[in-house]
């Protein structure tokens, strides 16, 4: 498996990154820089209202976790393929961030460290 270069609207796979700052069985040949994806989202007076009934049954609120989880994947997403048009086939190192810009308005971050990788010998 040589490296992989992407076309455009190509993402590296999501077996191919880690929070570890080594990826099992491959080794670095290249490192292409920090990759990151941004998503900024509001929440509907819907979801919000929705989201307030479900507050006084108690337990998971499942309006806000549903939209945190689509927001997080959408930023991991965006990490991704922003990896595959440097030429990466890995990524290293990925974490998250948010932050709330304003009432209701969070920014989701997901970035990492962009690598070319190959399989270890033996």
């Amino acid at each position: 498996m040589g490296l992989a270069h992407s076309a455009p609207g190509r993402m590296v796979a999501h077996n191919m990154v880690t929070t570890q700052f080594e990826l099992d069985g491959f080794k670095v040949v290249r490192t292409l820089g920090v990759v990151r994806g941004i998503v900024v989202r509001s929440r509907s007076i819907f979801g919000t209202f929705g989201a307030s009934l479900q507050t006084i049954l108690g337990g998971n609120i499942s309006l806000f976790t549903n939209l945190c989880e689509r927001t997080r994947a959408d930023a991991f997403d965006l990490m991704l393929r922003h990896a595959a048009e440097l030429g990466a086939n890995a990524v290293v190192g990925a974490r998250y961030d948010a932050t709330e810009i304003m009432s209701g308005v969070t920014e989701v971050l997901a970035y990492g460290t962009a690598v070319a990788v190959e399989p270890r010998a033996g």
